[in-house]
């Protein structure tokens, strides 16, 4: 069973107004202010996992700035999970600055079948992801209702683009410190923190966290699934496209033709996936 862990669907009406939320939002603007980069409806997602063949895939929000756009995406996923249940795995976001309507709309979601909170972008959202203070409640809510929080990470080194962010390993790491026992998934390889994964109090510390792979091409060379796979385990990578940036297809590809077992694959591609569904639900 092959799942992608990282895609992002948009309603059709955001499709149809994207000059009228650029506006709004700055998450928004700053990953579609350019007319290149694509929006996809959930029917998109969709038609793109059955040519790439992929069984099923977790629809990802973005970090809005604003509750109410948090709210009204929300309600689009949350469709689109009810319309295609075998298919998409959904997941809803927060704007965890809204206080108690924060954690009601945790308990929506929850409440409405999605799987986790995600992808939170504290660098955009203006909240302090090592503030314990800030993020207990927030994580208290998602433990209590069995929800996976991912989260943006981007590499403190390298090259630009847009929507690299300022959430580098040092920021997820002061988080996963203060609660190592919730599942999270890093996105874009964590940032790299992986890598400091050979310090032993690294390692012990994430222990409940996996790397998804999204945007990979365009990050690392491929030899980075090796590399990683040898530091923290096979059991740690979890295939995520981040569709439509990167067509489903490229990736899985990609992996196929690693030097890695074939259990280590599949463990990439959809078990690790699994895995941590099964454990958060």
């Amino acid at each position: 069973m092959i799942i992608d862990f990282h895609t992002h669907i948009f309603s059709p009406r955001i499709k149809e107004n994207r000059d009228y939320y650029l506006k709004r939002d700055p998450c928004f603007a700053l990953l579609y202010s350019s007319p290149e980069a694509q929006l996809a409806t959930a029917e998109e997602l969709i038609a793109s996992m059955v040519v790439s063949g992929v069984d099923a895939s977790v629809a990802l929000n973005i970090g809005w700035a604003n509750h109410e756009l948090c709210v009204e995406t929300n309600d689009y996923i949350m469709r689109s999970v009810s319309r295609y249940p075998d298919r998409i795995i959904g997941f809803g976001i927060i704007q965890p600055r809204a206080g108690e309507r924060a954690i009601a709309e945790i308990k929506r979601c929850a409440q409405e079948g999605l799987r986790g909170i995600g992808e939170l972008r504290p660098d955009i959202q203006g909240f302090d992801l090592g503030d314990e203070r800030v993020m207990r409640p927030i994580v208290e809510a998602a433990n209590e209702h069995g929800l996976i929080l991912l989260i943006h990470a981007s590499e403190p080194v390298g090259h630009q683009y847009p929507g690299k962010g300022t959430v580098t390993p040092d920021i997820v790491y002061r988080f996963i410190s203060n609660f190592p026992s919730l599942p999270v998934v890093l996105a874009h390889w964590g940032g790299g923190l992986p890598f400091y994964a050979l310090m032993p109090e690294v390692k012990e510390k994430i222990e409940n966290v996996l790397f998804d792979t999204a945007a990979s091409p365009f990050l690392y060379r491929s030899e980075i699934f090796k590399h990683i796979a040898e530091i923290v385990g096979g059991h740690k990578i979890i295939f995520g496209s981040d569709y439509p940036l990167i067509a489903q297809a490229r990736l899985i590809k990609e992996i196929r033709s690693l030097a890695l077992p074939d259990k280590v694959k599949d463990m990439i591609l959809g078990d690790n996936a699994q895995a941590i569904l099964r454990r958060a639900g």
